[in-house]
């Protein structure tokens, strides 16, 4: 085992991230989104005239993009994980055991 694998902890699911992590994700994606902005209307007040109608624009459009990445649930499924070779063994198959069923009446 690698010692990058070593600290990884081991993926038992396939279930998404929870509602509290999702959405502490869609409103981090959306205060970025929104500081772009306040970026973009700051060099908007000291650029020259064509990049400062550029940036405008830019800040015009991006509480449309904003709400949408703030929207966006997170529909993804994590990928298969690989199994690896484990030095525990493994339990044997089922097999079928004979006999015969005996009920109360037959004794």
């Amino acid at each position: 085992m690698s010692p990058a694998s070593a600290n990884k902890p081991v993926l038992i699911t396939s279930a998404r991230l929870s509602k509290t992590l999702d959405n502490a994700a869609r409103r981090r994606r959306y205060l970025w989104t929104m500081g772009v902005r306040v970026a973009c209307f700051l060099a908007a007040t000291v650029t020259p005239l064509p990049w400062n109608l550029l940036l405008l624009v830019a800040a015009a459009v991006l509480p449309t993009i904003a709400v949408m990445l703030a929207n966006a649930v997170d529909q993804r499924t994590l990928p298969e994980q690989q199994a690896e070779p484990s030095a525990h063994p493994e339990l044997p198959e089922r097999g079928l055991v004979k006999g015969v069923v005996e009920s109360e009446e037959e004794r």
